[in-house]
């Protein structure tokens, strides 16, 4: 059972959710937090991973290692999302099988789901129609990992739960203009702006397209909460079958209500313009959320409010 004591490796502990897990986990007293560097160990690589964990003992994984980011680059490095990605979860799949965790965290995303689904988009919704072309290689890394906690799930009754957040923003977010999620890379683009007085700011796309978005501290709580979930009432919730949860807000906005929204927050007073040569994704997506809601876990902070506190930590750092 899930306690202070227990050894929790934290994969990703530097990046946007992992951040976030890791502070508040801390915040919790967990005294056994087990974190690894990047430089040191290449999680990609299955025989570093393999070498580093051999003499290492962990209780529970939280899988928060991905190579992510905004169309562009899901664009322009399709092969590196789609190898990078289902390298890392092979091998710490493997390593929860190994290493017989009690229960392994997989974050998987919303792009997982068809383009044209029904909204709110349902767990139930995952392999039924095509994908979004733009995000396709994470897509699918995505999906095959998921596949594969299943397979171990059900062959060796190993305790793995698939955690589907919708689009996540928070402090360790990339605030690449070009390579970044919608959000960071917003932000940057109107700071710029306004520290050097631009009369605009170019975005991408129409505009139109509607977004959900969760602030990564209130993903961090989904997490720790599921990870302590008794395994018999999942098992109960689920009929046995490998647990699929989405996780969102549960609110919708459109890009261009977004760029409104961060032009205020950022002070930028220029003029906001878009450019359609550039694609959109899918029009509409946001998540039926009501499985997770059941057990206990709401997203708490508004969308105004989360921005406004990542724009007050970083403001002054990206330039």
């Amino acid at each position: 059972m899930l306690n202070k004591k227990s050894i929790i490796f934290l994969a990703g502990h530097k990046g946007l959710v992992g951040g976030a897990v890791f502070k508040y986990l801390k915040k919790l007293q967990y005294e056994n937090v087990l974190t690894i560097e990047r430089s040191r160990v290449d999680l990609r690589d299955s025989s570093k991973v393999e070498k580093y964990f051999k003499n290492k003992k962990i209780d529970y994984m939280i899988m928060a290692a991905a190579r992510a980011g905004g169309i562009l680059a899901n664009s322009n490095y399709q092969d590196e999302f789609l190898t990078d990605n289902t390298n890392i979860q092979n091998n710490l799949l493997l390593l929860a099988k190994k290493k017989k965790i009690k229960r392994t965290i997989f974050l998987g995303s919303s792009c997982i789901y068809p383009k044209n689904s029904i909204t709110p988009i349902k767990e139930e919704y995952l392999l039924t129609g095509k994908l979004e072309s733009t995000n396709q290689c994470y897509a699918i890394a995505k999906i095959a990992g998921i596949k594969l906690s299943e397979a171990l799930y059900k062959k060796y009754n190993l305790d793995i739960v698939c955690l589907m957040p919708t689009n996540a923003y928070g402090y360790n977010d990339n605030f690449d203009e070009i390579n970044g999620h919608v959000i960071p890379a917003m932000i940057k683009k109107f700071l710029r702006a306004r520290k050097y007085n631009k009369k605009k700011v170019v975005l991408y796309g129409s505009g139109k397209p509607l977004r959900e978005f969760i602030f990564s501290d209130d993903l961090a709580l989904a997490i720790v909460k599921i990870l302590g979930i008794k395994k018999n009432k999942l098992k109960k919730m689920f009929k046995n079958e490998l647990p699929i949860l989405n996780v969102g807000s549960g609110k919708n906005i459109s890009i261009r209500r977004l760029s409104q929204m961060i032009n205020k927050i950022t002070g930028f007073k220029g003029k906001i313009v878009f450019d359609s040569k550039f694609p959109d994704g899918t029009y509409k997506k946001n998540l039926c959320s009501k499985k997770i809601l059941s057990l206990g876990w709401k997203a708490e902070t508004d969308l105004f409010e989360g921005i406004s506190l990542v724009v007050k930590k970083v403001k002054n750092k990206l330039f």
